[in-house]
């Protein structure tokens, strides 16, 4: 097929995440993809600012991540995880619990970052359970958060402003609390504790994203909200669960943001930049104290387990991205990137239309007063040589580290090019 053909025949057949019938727009179609860049089946190249919604944190065709997945090919694709277990998933697991909080110390292998924290509720559900709690299934957390788009995990998405509402009366009942501000606020604080005490008798865990909310609005809450949440769920003996997928390996300058905020929970999901990504793969972390009241209990193990569990393909070429990100290189690249896109975006504060400019690591986003045209949004960002995925009314960028200055300008410049673009209407 033709370019032409393959993006008409995709538009009548290929359901797009979020998408609809018809589509609204042909997608582009990209013919391969090096580095930083994408090209595109027309011929032209652009720079991938958002590292393929937040994973390709090395770039493409890494030939570290290449190799790693050669090599295990000629071994073995795939073997099913019960019962058997092979090399790369169990030096996968070492080095997830040796970078990670040292009470994290069991490790669930899943397929997908929902599916972690599909997993994550579940254990904390069932920790209450076995621990003679039955009336302890609901979840807390803060508006304004995004976990993931199956049934559980939409549940602790926000209700209102995020992209599950229609499914309210369906999904649990859990409980909110109001989105964190990004100051510290002793009344904010005080909230917090205030809810977790009144609801401590129904609730398994508490689920956040730590430093950044992702898909929920890319907000930067005050890290020592996180001690708070840390203080009072050890008190009340709940769960607390660190959905890490978008956070951790770099991305917003400490190998996790339980790191960089000095708080250990007691279950944290990592996934989306695990494997550099190249495959997909998650995992879901737990304490000794939490594995061992689970084994021991009714269903006498952990009530979960999909059919590609530890992919030795997916564990190999995460072992791969890990030796890349210890080798630490990110860690002069994503200073670097964070002053780059402050001073890249700040002329924008004060552009019309423009509610705010925030910056956190290898993030950069601007708000805008209204809901962005997609459309002409993203025919401006083509056409300066950027791919960037706006929604709702953020233009955003998460690049890979290992984008150069020049490619931070440009992603800076395509952004300024949008906003310019979605406020001309």
């Amino acid at each position: 097929m033709s370019a032409d053909e393959l993006a008409a025949y995709d538009a009548d057949h290929v359901w797009h995440p979020y998408g609809a019938f018809p589509a609204s727009t042909l997608p582009l179609v990209v013919d391969s993809a090096s580095g930083v860049a994408l090209r595109l089946a027309d011929g032209r190249e652009v720079i991938d600012g958002m590292s393929s919604w937040w994973a390709a944190v090395h770039g493409y065709r890494h030939p570290r991540l290449d190799a790693a997945l050669h090599a295990q090919v000629d071994r073995m694709s795939h073997v099913m995880f019960g019962g058997l277990t092979h090399a790369p998933a169990v030096e996968l697991t070492r080095r997830l619990v040796e970078l990670t909080p040292e009470p994290l110390q069991k490790v669930f292998l899943a397929d997908s970052g929902s599916v972690s924290v599909e997993v994550a509720l579940k254990m904390a559900i069932q920790w209450q359970r076995a621990t003679g709690n039955p009336e302890r299934t609901r979840i807390l957390t803060w508006r304004g958060g995004y976990h993931g788009d199956t049934l559980n995990p939409m549940s602790v998405c926000d209700p209102d402003g995020g992209m599950h509402a229609m499914w309210t009366g369906v999904l649990p009942q859990q409980v909110f609390v109001p989105a964190p501000p990004t100051e510290w606020s002793d009344e904010y604080a005080d909230t917090l504790r205030e809810a977790i005490r009144e609801q401590a008798g129904h609730l398994a865990g508490v689920i956040v994203e730590p430093l950044v909310q992702g898909a929920g609005g890319m907000r930067f809450p005050h890290a020592d909200y996180l001690q708070v949440l840390r203080e009072e769920t050890r008190k009340a003996g709940i769960a607390l669960i660190f959905d890490e997928i978008a956070s951790a390996f770099g991305r917003v300058g400490g190998v996790t943001a339980a790191e960089l905020a000095g708080v250990s929970p007691d279950i944290m999901c990592v996934g989306k930049a695990l494997t550099g990504g190249y495959m997909t793969l998650a995992a879901t972390l737990t304490t000794d104290e939490i594995a061992a009241d689970i084994s021991a209990g009714e269903a006498g193990g952990l009530a979960h387990g999909p059919t590609f569990m530890g992919n030795p393909l997916a564990c190999a070429v995460a072992c791969a991205s890990l030796d890349v990100l210890a080798e630490g290189a990110w860690r002069t690249q994503v200073p670097r990137i964070e002053r780059e896109l402050r001073d890249g975006l700040a002329s924008l504060r004060n552009a019309p239309g423009v509610r705010d400019v925030r910056v956190l690591g290898a993030i950069g986003v601007v708000e805008m007063d209204e809901p962005v045209p997609m459309q002409t949004a993203t025919d401006a960002l083509i056409d300066a040589g950027v791919w960037l995925r706006p929604f709702r009314n953020l233009i955003y960028t998460m690049p890979p580290f290992i984008c150069s200055s020049d490619d931070i300008a440009a992603i800076c410049s395509a952004v300024e090019a949008a906003v310019s673009a979605s406020t001309a209407r």
